[in-house]
């Protein structure tokens, strides 16, 4: 009983909360925001941030500002990215809020829009599963963001949240978006636009984050090393602060979530190194035990679940899960990822764990089924997966259910930018 009655005082009373965010002044914040650290790599992170010396960039990925080849997790990476870090602080062009705040964030990319919280979230709450993981992380990236965030004392990538819909929330956000002036309205290197609205000392403020701390669990969309990094730099606090009393800020995480129904999951495609030893002829034979196949005349996108489009050796094919091999009640093994796993990678090519198997890799939707072809006709890769969306009420049963979803499921779009909102833990 007295887990239950505590596990409900988190739920209600500290979920999430307003914070002090450091951000940039707004007459600079074009030449700070930069995409997510993890949706680029170190190549494309030098070209992005080339004769941009405020861009977070610089931050986020400090390994462009050493030699080329120096490896992130090199840790005099960690060291660059302070320096900058503190260099934009020093020079006033990061600024930290006086009063706590959150902020009410939209993001449109052509016709989709969302508008969520800025804020952060308790890893009490993170730690008794009322934020719900639905990923595994792996302990290499978690470390990286350990270092990164001990190193720079600040949170400085926000995780995406998901929440239930709420319609009074929903009005108070459109009440605000509709009338007020925002504090920054920018537009990223993808064509997304980003505005977020301040609110301190407000009526509204304490009324939003009533709904959001009422509400019985927030999921993690995308995030989970962060979210995994933020709890282990909680804990390596906690035992070095004698006076721990559990208002400091590191035991808070920096978020912003969203309403479930307004979030928008791309696919997340796979592309093969070899074919297992298979011809054209024997792997469509072995396919065939459990796909209804297709010849397709050109690229073949996946419009509904359990269907999948293949590319190998110049033809693409629609593969069609048979009914008798459909799982429709278990949250994970339903999933499509997880069919197009255990019907084809793992038995047809060998594949046992996506996670570590150097023979795949993943292609984001944002990339196009395009991105598929050029990979194999290059010969670099020998077979392309496209795969039907997660669709975001899927997530949320795997989480309702603490299960894990198979890695690289869900690609979200449009993504939160580095360099709006970070969070200081000191």
């Amino acid at each position: 009983m007295r887990k239950i009655k505590q596990m409900t005082e988190i739920k209600k009373n500290n979920l999430v909360k307003a914070f002090k965010a450091l951000r940039p002044i707004p007459e600079k914040v074009l030449e700070v925001i930069a995409p997510p650290y993890d949706v680029i790599n170190s190549d494309e992170a030098r070209i992005l941030a080339a004769h941009k010396p405020l861009s977070f960039l610089h931050i986020s990925r400090p390994e462009i500002d050493l030699p080329v080849g120096t490896s992130y997790h090199n840790p005099e990476v960690y060291q660059q990215g302070l320096k900058n870090f503190k260099n934009l602080i020093d020079k006033e062009i990061l600024i930290e809020e006086d009063i706590d705040s959150i902020y009410v964030y939209e993001i449109s990319l052509g016709t989709h829009q969302q508008t969520g919280i800025g804020c952060i979230a308790s890893l009490d709450a993170y730690e008794h599963n009322l934020i719900k993981k639905h990923e595994h992380t792996t302990p290499k990236k978690e470390q990286d963001r350990c270092n990164n965030i001990t190193t720079l004392n600040a949170q400085t990538g926000p995780v995406l949240l998901a929440h239930k819909k709420n319609s009074d929330l929903k009005d108070m956000l459109s009440e605000i978006t509709i009338h007020k002036l925002p504090l920054y309205d920018v537009e990223a290197n993808d064509g997304s636009r980003h505005k977020i609205w301040r609110l301190s000392n407000t009526d509204t403020l304490q009324s939003i984050l009533a709904l959001l701390n009422d509400m019985d669990a927030l999921f993690i969309a995308d995030g989970h090393h962060r979210s995994a990094a933020a709890a282990l730099v909680r804990k390596n606090k906690k035992a070095a602060n004698n006076n721990h009393n559990g208002t400091e800020n590191y035991n808070y995480v920096l978020v912003v979530a969203f309403p479930e129904d307004e979030m928008n999951i791309l696919d997340y495609n796979r592309v093969v190194k070899s074919a297992n030893g298979h011809s054209k002829k024997s792997l469509l034979q072995a396919a065939d035990q459990f796909f209804d196949i297709e010849t397709m005349a050109s690229t073949f996108k996946s419009s509904q679940p359990n269907q999948f489009g293949m590319y190998f050796q110049g033809t693409w094919y629609k593969l069609e899960l048979k009914p008798t091999h459909k799982k429709a009640i278990d949250p994970v093994k339903s999933l499509d990822v997880s069919l197009l796993h255990d019907y084809l990678l793992e038995p047809i090519l060998g594949i046992q764990d996506e996670r570590i198997d150097q023979r795949i890799d993943f292609v984001g939707g944002i990339r196009g089924i395009e991105a598929l072809q050029e990979r194999v006709d290059s010969g670099e890769m020998a077979i392309g997966f496209s795969l039907y969306p997660t669709p975001m009420n899927a997530l949320i049963s795997v989480a309702e259910a603490n299960q894990i979803m198979p890695p690289k499921s869900t690609w979200f779009e449009p993504k939160l930018l580095d360099g709006l909102l970070t969070h200081l833990i000191g």
